[in-house]
């Protein structure tokens, strides 16, 4: 298993917690997405790899900008 942190700008509230957890939740590989809203950032738990251009793209659906 892998684990990621990401950087993400935008996320204030619980609404955001719960959008960028589930948009990366639905990817496939990602097995657990947890926001800690107070450092802004995400942690990502892979079963399997997945592309930083995927994880982006979620992020970005959800209304949010992955910080490169």
């Amino acid at each position: 298993m892998e684990t990621r942190v990401l950087k993400v700008n935008g996320m204030t509230c619980q609404h955001c917690k719960r959008a960028v957890e589930g948009a990366l939740q639905d990817l496939p590989g990602v097995t657990k997405a947890v926001v800690d809203l107070d450092k802004g950032e995400v942690t990502v738990d892979f079963s399997q790899s997945v592309a930083q251009d995927a994880l982006a793209a979620a992020i970005d659906e959800a209304g949010y900008e992955l910080v490169s």
